[in-house]
């Protein structure tokens, strides 16, 4: 009896594995140049952005945006054509602690109400490698624009299993000064150097 239902539980559970388990195998290239070439459109709920801070020369500090909007126009055959817009609502960041959260928000630091929106548009891309490349570009942030270059890794192009959307996607590192945009908020004990990282999916437009 017992191994009947030992067998009966293995049985329904390889079913819920099968059923769980995509149609089809992921096939994702890493060569940029077998991606198709067009317009992607930010597929925000795989998209972030990680910022790094000092904390009183302690620790370093972490917090992220989402709900990232925009679109990647890629051309496989030069990559350096390429362009990049990306934007997204200030009121996103998020940290470990709700109630800075909220003064992350308010006029003591990002003021999300009267700037609600970050956005960085590419002026050049240059290629570095088969899959790296710096990504020059205009940030605009706490209402103040100023050049921010990043340095850029593709990741893989592939058919999503989920959603059968064509999906391509980089991460991209880069540094700026918090001063620079007007964010001076408890200098030298919060450090003005910021570490960003964008880890993006995009989604080919048909």
């Amino acid at each position: 009896m017992i191994r009947h239902l030992l067998l009966g539980s293995a049985f329904a559970a390889g079913l819920a594995v099968t059923a769980m388990a995509p149609a089809s195998a992921q096939v994702v290239t890493s060569s940029p140049a077998k991606v198709p070439a067009g317009t992607y459109k930010v597929e925000p709920y795989h998209t972030r952005i990680v910022f790094a801070v000092s904390h009183m020369g302690f620790s370093t500090w972490y917090g992220n945006f989402t709900s990232a909007s925009g679109t990647l126009t890629f051309d496989s055959k030069s990559p350096a054509k390429s362009a990049l817009d990306i934007s997204f609502p200030t009121d996103s960041v998020t940290t470990t602690n709700t109630k800075l959260d909220g003064e992350l928000k308010s006029p003591v630091w990002f003021d999300a109400a009267q700037f609600p929106t970050v956005t960085f548009k590419s002026t050049k891309i240059t290629v570095l490698g088969h899959d790296r490349g710096t990504i020059e570009g205009d940030l605009t942030f706490h209402g103040v624009t100023h050049p921010v270059t990043l340095s850029a890794r593709f990741n893989g192009g592939g058919t999503n299993p989920l959603d059968k959307a064509y999906t391509i996607g980089f991460d991209a590192t880069g540094t700026l000064s918090r001063a620079d945009f007007g964010v001076k908020t408890y200098e030298p004990l919060i450090g003005d150097k910021v570490h960003l990282l964008l880890s993006g999916a995009f989604e080919q437009q048909t």
